[in-house]
């Protein structure tokens, strides 16, 4: 008599939400008839949080994948998801080989949107790749000593971050943040004044209310009609996700983000869970935007939905609150906007030193994380809704 089949569970991207779903998965699943492979173009892990630590020329730990999941049994395979065929469940990989799922974890995240203004693909540089940063700080690191300009596009958290960040590393050059609101308009006043006032501390200049409609080699042209000079120029506005799940026929909305039940299965096929930046999730306060934050709940949901699952147990919906917005602003300073579930701002905050121990806590927490998951179910929501989410949106 033949031995039952393994359940085969493919994982599509390994960045935070794919690879701590992984980790999760082998673990709650080491007693069942499971094979579970993890697809990733690089074998490296990329810090996403801290990407604009490496463009302002800083060095970061070298996390590797097979590292991380290191005695668990996922098999690894380096390449990149070129096309699906949910109806067959199938993976065709860019080198050709061809994977078979029963169930599928949709994780590619996000990438910059670098195609709706012109000359940013040409012209900009954006923090997505860990090999671009570095090319980025080299640059970076001429035009400080040159008494160069450089330009960092979109105000929000990541902008300021990245803005703050070159500002304190290379006091040579003139950083000009663009923002079409107040930078940290989403916090409540009193963080938004240390906000700004660390700013000014740190000699950034800021023009908000504007947009850039245009890069060029050695400018930016503004929505006011100002020609800026901009001898590097940083792209952080807009997010945009793989056209794959869309091309493959699965249902999305209209960004391309997979539509997801209330449990994180796709509406159109059930067998593939969407996490973290790749799925449109909706609470009963609204739709969750793409964080880390939110991402890594996903994950570990997706993973426990999958396993209960397989053991034909009943799966409770996704519920999910924010609890926070971290900013650091450079090395020695950081605000912290503590939120209600729907990330609007509560009246506390934190700033200075022990936001910044604080910071530091939250961005290096998802690599250990991942690891203590090889071997426990490791609690990485701080906040479920509360009230907000007892209902599903």
């Amino acid at each position: 008599m033949n031995a039952p089949a393994h359940h085969e569970i493919v994982v599509l991207g390994a960045g935070y939400t794919g690879l701590m779903a992984t980790a999760r998965l082998a673990h709650r699943t080491r007693r069942q008839k499971v094979r579970i492979t993890l697809v990733n173009p690089s074998e490296r892990f990329t810090e996403r949080l801290r990407i604009h630590q490496i463009a302002a020329g800083r060095k970061l730990a070298d996390h590797r994948i097979p590292e991380v999941l290191a005695g668990t049994g996922v098999e690894f395979r380096r390449a990149a998801a070129a096309s699906i065929d949910p109806e067959d469940r199938r993976v065709t990989l860019d080198d050709g080989a061809v994977l078979h799922y029963d169930t599928l974890v949709y994780a590619l995240g996000s990438t910059t949107e670098a195609t709706r203004v012109p000359g940013v693909a040409e012209h900009a540089w954006t923090l997505d790749d860990p090999r671009a940063a570095h090319r980025f700080a080299r640059r970076l690191t001429e035009s400080a000593a040159a008494g160069g300009a450089v330009t960092v596009a979109g105000g929000g958290l990541t902008g300021i971050e990245a803005a703050t960040e070159i500002a304190e590393s290379h006091p040579g050059v003139t950083v000009t943040l663009i923002s079409s609101s107040e930078p940290g308009a989403m916090m409540g006043a009193r963080a938004r004044a240390h906000l700004t006032r660390a700013l000014d501390r740190l000699g950034v200049v800021r023009k908000a209310g504007v947009r850039v409609t245009k890069v060029l080699p050695d400018a930016v042209r503004l929505s006011s009609g100002e020609h800026m000079r901009s001898d590097l120029t940083l792209w952080t506005a807009g997010v945009r996700v793989s056209p794959l799940a869309a091309e493959s026929g699965i249902a999305t909305d209209t960004h391309g983000l997979i539509v997801t039940d209330p449990t994180l299965r796709s509406v159109s096929h059930p067998e593939i869970y969407a996490i973290g930046d790749a799925a449109a999730v909706r609470q009963a306060w609204g739709r969750i935007h793409g964080t880390c934050q939110s991402g890594l709940p996903t994950a570990a949901y997706a993973a426990d939905a999958i396993t209960r699952r397989l053991l034909g147990r009943t799966v409770k919906p996704f519920r999910f609150g924010y609890f926070h917005q971290p900013v650091s602003l450079g090395r020695k300073d950081a605000v912290i906007q503590f939120t209600h579930a729907d990330d609007t701002p509560k009246r506390w905050y934190l700033k200075g030193r022990a936001a910044v121990m604080y910071k530091e806590s939250v961005s290096g927490s998802p690599v250990p994380f991942m690891k203590l998951s090889r071997r426990m179910n490791v609690v990485v929501t701080l906040s479920k809704g509360g009230r907000a989410t007892r209902t599903t949106g």
